[in-house]
């Protein structure tokens, strides 16, 4: 794995040109540059992220962020939703933060910066304090969005529930989309954040009629929010038909939130990529018009018929010639940079 922010950038940049296309780089707050000094979550500033501005404007590379409220010494089990004061309002400061330094972000790079804000809140156990901890989160999230920030889009991420917090999520799906619609902000749809039987691509239609935009997680969850790497698997390609089937690419704005620490880093960002675009590409290569056109008419033989022949569309060939055109590996070519990479650069970080 990358030891430091400098291998980091050098294991994107190799991703990067295995790829085609153009990428943005959605950044952690707890990614920052502190030039080996302790700065605590509610001191960070844009001077911090200034390095990442820099490298992402050489490279063409736009960026996002995300507030980070775990992983510390403050986090426990409630953090914006905290009732005790000193808790909430560091991690309100933090935020506030975050927000500003995706404001720089966004201005630096003449591009609005998406700003993700997720918290874990939530309790282990049965709670009778539900009603108390939302009413504590909404409060705290008024005050967040309340400066005029505009060289940036913040977006609420709601979750089903947290390991060792399983009994309750104080920021359920029902609390944002209330929120989101209500106050006009962009709603968070992460693939791994809901019941495994639910099918995630069916809220896009029903949250479009009352949210700005939608911001999407994809990730492969492993019965749940295990963020494996994306895959080509129907869940993907449901959520991308989606946003094509309902004319939504302009308010959609599409990340790849996966891991996975067990197989080679560099391949896993690559497969994951490599699924989605080809997800988006087969959701372009449908048969729309005519599809409508049998729906419209009551022709549901006729529908299904052809939603049938068009899942063995020719989307590997023509994705193949976008990847020849764009002068990166074809199909499974890449393979022998990512070994070649593993073996001259990954196996040496000890």
């Amino acid at each position: 794995k990358a030891r430091n922010i400098d291998e980091l950038r050098q294991d994107i940049d190799k991703v990067t040109s295995l790829l085609a296309g153009h990428m943005r780089l959605n950044l952690h707050e707890t990614y920052g540059e502190f030039g080996g000094q302790f700065v605590d979550r509610d001191q960070v500033e844009v001077k911090h992220f200034q390095g990442w501005m820099e490298w992402a404007k050489e490279r063409n590379m736009k960026l996002d962020f995300n507030s980070t409220s775990f992983s510390h010494p403050k986090s426990g089990s409630l953090t914006l939703s905290n009732p005790d004061k000193s808790i909430r309002d560091f991690w309100i400061e933090h935020t506030k933060r975050c927000r500003r330094i995706a404001d720089a972000m966004g201005a630096y790079q003449g591009d609005p910066c998406i700003m993700n804000i997720w918290v874990h809140d939530g309790s282990k156990d049965y709670t009778v304090e539900k009603l108390r901890y939302r009413q504590i989160l909404k409060e705290s999230l008024d005050e967040i969005l309340a400066e005029n920030l505009p060289n940036m889009k913040p977006c609420l991420e709601a979750k089903l529930f947290g390991i060792g917090l399983e009994a309750y999520t104080v920021g359920s799906h029902d609390f944002y989309a209330g929120y989101c619609a209500k106050n006009n902000v962009i709603y968070t749809l992460d693939t791994g954040h809901y019941e495994p039987t639910e099918n995630v691509s069916d809220a896009v239609s029903a949250l479009l009629l009352f949210v700005p935009e939608l911001m999407l997680h994809v990730s492969r969850p492993m019965h749940w929010d295990s963020d494996h790497v994306t895959l080509f698997d129907d869940n993907t390609r449901n959520l991308f038909s989606e946003l094509v089937r309902a004319d939504a690419l302009d308010r959609a704005h599409i990340g790849l939130d996966y891991f996975d620490a067990s197989i080679n880093r560099i391949g896993a960002y690559i497969i994951g990529v490599r699924a989605a675009q080809k997800s988006l590409l087969q959701a372009f290569l449908e048969p729309l018009d005519t599809l409508r056109k049998y729906e419209d008419e009551g022709k549901l033989f006729e529908r299904l018929a052809l939603l049938e022949e068009a899942k063995t569309l020719p989307v590997g060939a023509v994705y193949d010639y976008f990847n020849l055109k764009n002068n990166v590996p074809v199909a499974e070519d890449y393979l022998a940079e990512v070994e070649k990479y593993e073996q001259e650069v990954l196996s040496k970080r000890n």
